[in-house]
């Protein structure tokens, strides 16, 4: 039986050789010579305790975000001190986004931008750059050891920066040992059960397992720590003991309020007192 992942993956490849036939590995290249200088990513994150800002607008686990919310989401990011940066799923089929809301997007925040997809081919990499992304994501459950280290230097050869996407200790031995940023993500896409989103909505995420940040210990030493889906103002006080970041989408999508009150929560938490050492 095929996993959600199994699915999305099979999607990709499809996208992806939609994309070739509309834009030639040629065209990408000569894009990428025309997008101007990417933005820092790495130094936006080491600055101090923050989010990595998501937009989307559905997704597998949960369904359809707030409309209203995911309209509104880019201009409350910009504006938000907790807010480092901004991550935007280019994914159409599942998450509703495509490599163009990327583009508009990165033109109307002075934050950094990460490209976040299921990058399975070198196209995707340049294309990320091509259409603005200031960094791209990179899955340690997709991509074997030879192409995470293939697709980081690419990245990096154009000038932007990658997370590096784990989700076990097996998957944490597949990373390059000079990682920069890594990010545990406690969504268990290999499961065959818990996407409610997939076929209708639902109200509470039942396929996140928020026990994996506990291998944070294990990742690379001096690396920028990433913690990864599941995160709300109420999970967010463990996750700042041993995480330099957190990457947050649904609880500020979904939220009624709408993003601007729910950052404002994030802020009070993220702000606070932590025992966590950076620098260790």
């Amino acid at each position: 039986m095929k996993t959600i992942l199994d699915t999305i993956l099979d999607d990709v490849r499809d996208e992806v050789s939609s994309a070739k036939l509309l834009r030639t590995p040629a065209d990408v290249r000569a894009m990428c010579a025309d997008a101007g200088a990417p933005r820092d990513f790495h130094a936006a994150l080491a600055e101090s305790f923050g989010l990595i800002a998501e937009i989307k607008e559905r997704s597998p686990s949960v369904g359809a975000m707030r409309a209203e919310n995911v309209r509104e989401a880019a201009a409350d990011y910009a504006e938000s001190l907790i807010v480092r940066a901004v991550s935007v799923l280019t994914n159409e089929r599942h998450f509703g986004m495509d490599i163009f809301r990327l583009r508009a997007i990165r033109q109307s925040v002075p934050k950094p931008v990460l490209r976040k997809d299921f990058l399975l081919d070198e196209y995707q990499v340049r294309e990320a750059r091509a259409f603005g992304a200031d960094a791209v994501l990179l899955m340690a459950n997709v991509l074997d050891a030879a192409r995470l280290r293939g697709f980081y230097d690419l990245a990096r050869e154009l000038g932007m920066e990658a997370i590096f996407e784990v989700h076990t200790l097996e998957e944490i031995g597949l990373l390059p040992a000079e990682a920069r940023i890594v990010g545990i993500n406690s969504r268990k896409f290999r499961s065959q059960t818990g996407f409610a989103g997939s076929t209708g909505a639902s109200e509470k995420d039942f396929s996140v397992d928020l026990g994996v940040f506990s291998l944070a210990e294990e990742l690379p030493a001096g690396c920028l720590r990433v913690a990864e889906s599941g995160i709300s103002p109420a999970t967010l006080r463990g996750v700042r003991e041993s995480f330099h970041c957190a990457l947050v989408g649904t609880s500020l999508l979904r939220d009624p309020r709408g993003p601007r009150a729910c950052l404002r929560e994030f802020e009070e938490i993220g702000q606070g007192p932590s025992t966590f050492d950076p620098a260790g």
